[in-house]
C-alpha cells in the first residue's frame, strides 16, 4: 500500500521532508491541502510542486532527480541560431499571463488531457498577482505564439510549462527567458521532470538532496526590484543568436 502524508485544506502545516518521497511514482510527497498561495509558495521553498488530474486530489511532488537548466547555458542549435537571424518577433513579460496558461492547458498530440485544471489556473493567476508568478512571451504581429509561465522566489524561478502555436515559439520564450534570468542573477531554472526536448535545450538532471540546497539559498537572495514587463531586457527574437 502507497503511503504519503495527507494535507488538510486551509490548515498551516509544514509539508513532509523531501527524502520522504516515493521512489514509484517517483517523487510523490504528499495530497491534499489547498493550493493557496502561501502553501504553492512554501511548497517551492522546499523543492515541491503541485501536479495532478481533473479527478484527482491535489498531488504534491518532489522527484529524484530534479531537472534544471543552467540559465548561462540554454543550448541554441547552429539551425535555431540560422533561423533566429531572420526572426522579427518581440519578446514581452507579463503581458499576457491567463493566456499562456490557458494556452500551456490546451491538448496536445501527446497529451490529450491537461494537468492545468481550473483550480490550477486559477491559483497561478492568484500568484501572478501577487507578484510571484510571470510569463514570458513570444508575439509575431502582435499575435501570441509561445509562452512560458513559472514562480519566481528571491533568485529562483520554477519553470511550469510552456506552449508554441508557431514553428520554435516554445523555444523562443525558453531562450529568452533564461538570457533574461542570467542577466538578473538567477543561476538555475527549474524545469521538474526530465524529457528529451527539455534536454536537446540543454536541461540536465541534478540529484534532489543539491538541488533542495540550490533553492534554500537561492530562494533567499533579494528579488529583482520593479516589475518584470518594465525591465524584460529582450525586445526582439534575433537578438537571442
Amino acid at each position: 500500500m502507497i503511503k504519503i502524508a495527507i494535507l488538510r485544506a486551509g490548515v498551516r502545516e509544514e509539508f513532509p521532508s523531501v527524502e520522504k518521497a516515493l521512489a514509484e511514482p517517483d517523487g510523490l510527497l504528499a495530497a491534499g491541502g489547498d493550493l493557496s498561495p502561501v502553501r504553492l509558495l512554501d511548497a517551492y521553498r522546499h523543492g515541491i510542486f503541485p501536479w495532478f488530474g481533473e479527478r484527482d486530489p491535489i498531488l504534491w511532488w518532489s522527484p529524484n532527480p530534479r531537472t534544471v537548466f543552467a540559465t548561462e547555458a540554454i543550448h541554441v542549435s547552429t539551425k535555431l541560431r540560422r533561423w533566429l537571424k531572420h526572426c522579427d518577433w518581440s519578446i514581452r513579460a507579463d503581458s499576457a499571463f491567463a493566456e499562456v496558461l490557458q494556452a500551456c492547458a490546451l491538448p496536445r498530440p501527446t497529451q490529450p488531457s491537461t494537468w492545468i485544471t481550473q483550480a490550477m489556473h486559477d491559483a497561478y493567476v492568484r500568484l501572478h498577482t501577487l507578484g510571484h508568478a510571470h510569463s514570458v512571451e513570444a508575439y509575431a504581429d502582435n499575435k501570441l505564439v509561445g509562452g512560458i509561465y513559472g514562480v519566481a522566489i528571491g533568485r529562483m524561478f520554477f519553470g511550469e510549462s510552456m506552449f508554441g502555436a508557431a514553428t520554435n515559439a516554445s523555444k523562443v520564450a525558453l531562450i529568452a527567458l533564461c538570457r533574461g534570468l542570467h542577466q538578473w542573477r538567477f543561476p538555475l531554472l527549474d524545469a521538474q521532470v526530465a524529457s528529451p526536448h527539455l534536454s536537446s535545450l540543454g536541461a540536465f538532471q541534478m540529484p534532489r538532496s543539491l538541488f533542495v540546497a540550490h533553492v534554500s539559498n537561492h530562494c533567499e537572495q533579494p528579488a529583482v526590484p520593479g516589475n518584470w514587463q518594465d525591465k524584460w531586457p529582450i525586445r526582439l527574437a534575433s537578438e537571442l543568436r
